[in-house]
């Protein structure tokens, strides 16, 4: 998940570089290139559009965490290109892009944050906006995972954007969804319970000093005083336990080089809240009850409290049974699991989303 998207927000800059077109029976699909705002980045992406209608609504896909190409391939599932198939085979276009320095498109994943992720959708609006063919009054973003908050992010600070949909999107505060979602992985997690007790009370340990120190330039030195002082409490109480061999590992230098970086800070101090309150469109959101990665109950409940607190009523919320993070049936329901299943995105799921957007934006 989290790590579950340069400023494009002036689309008076935005770049159209070039188009290949492949057409198909009732739809055609171009490879597009766009720059972002001050043309620091190159996206490389897909669009899919409906033929023999106008004025169809279109979609951006925004990805969650981790470099995903504009498939959405994850695990052996191609998840953008199972919504995208679904959508347009429905009069609904969509433009799905590669990630930040993934396949055809530039800049540097690493060092990019859930804000600038959220420019990024901006950018791909902003270039859809110079489409003759596409109506800009239709136009919205579907966000996955951390797309959630990125999409979430673009439509707080832009009115092109006509309506969201939340696929496993984040809605709560980065350091409140960081704590559940390590919390929900290790409990489910096949190791003894004593280990489990010792992953969650240092990983409530590392988030909570991390989080205080997100905007201080001597963040690493406290989280690794934290750790050492932690370390020596575990010591005591593994010698406890009677147990031979410690299995127990916790990477606190490679962690604390990553947490230092720009991802982390950010996302420490995402308020979810705060931007979310300042949507006014159209949401539609989903979640699987046996997601992991983000919690359903915690994050549709946001998806309807933040926004209807900012003066918007129409947001629709949908629990999807037995379905895990990447809207997938499953048994085990663990993130390792993911591989293992055949089944593709839940056709409830598109059912859902497809319905809800032709019956708002005919």
């Amino acid at each position: 998940m989290l790590k579950t998207l340069l400023m494009a927000t002036a689309c008076a800059c935005i770049t159209n570089i070039g188009t290949a077109q492949i057409k198909k029976s009732n739809y055609k699909t171009e490879q597009v290139t766009f720059k972002n705002a001050d043309q620091s980045i190159i996206f490389g992406g897909t669009l899919t559009l409906p033929s023999g209608i106008k004025h169809f609504p279109t979609v951006v896909i925004v990805s969650g965490t981790g470099k995903q190409n504009r498939d959405g391939e994850m695990a052996g599932h191609k998840e953008f290109l199972t919504i995208s198939d679904s959508l347009v085979k429905n009069g609904i276009a969509v433009l799905r892009t590669d990630d930040r320095g993934t396949g055809q498109t530039t800049g540097i994943y690493e060092t990019a944050t859930t804000g600038d992720f959220g420019d990024d959708a901006l950018a791909a609006i902003n270039y859809l906006r110079t489409r003759p063919e596409i109506d800009s009054a239709k136009i919205g973003l579907i966000g996955h995972s951390e797309g959630g908050a990125a999409m979430a992010i673009a439509a707080a600070k832009s009115n092109k954007i006509k309506f969201l949909v939340s696929l496993s999107g984040l809605a709560t505060s980065g350091y409140e969804s960081l704590l559940k979602q390590n919390e929900d992985i290790v409990n489910s997690a096949p190791i003894p319970d004593y280990d489990k007790k010792r992953y969650n009370d240092v990983n409530t340990l590392m988030f909570a000093v991390a989080h205080k120190y997100a905007d201080s330039t001597n963040m690493e030195a406290k989280l690794n005083e934290a750790y050492a002082v932690w370390k020596k409490k575990d010591s005591i109480y593994f010698s406890t336990l009677n147990i031979q061999f410690d299995h127990f590992r916790f990477p606190i230098y490679s962690w604390s080089k990553s947490a230092v970086g720009p991802w982390y800070r950010y996302f420490l101090k995402y308020d979810a809240q705060k931007t979310m309150s300042k949507i006014h469109v159209p949401i539609l959101a989903l979640n699987g009850d046996k997601d992991l990665m983000v919690a359903y109950k915690e994050n549709l409940d946001n998806w309807k409290k933040f926004p209807t607190a900012g003066g918007n009523s129409d947001v629709t919320i949908h629990i999807m049974q037995g379905l895990n993070h990447l809207f997938l049936p499953c048994i085990k329901c663990t993130t390792a699991e993911y591989a293992e299943i055949k089944s593709d995105f839940s056709p409830k799921a598109l059912q859902i989303i497809t319905d809800w957007i032709k019956m708002r934006f005919k």
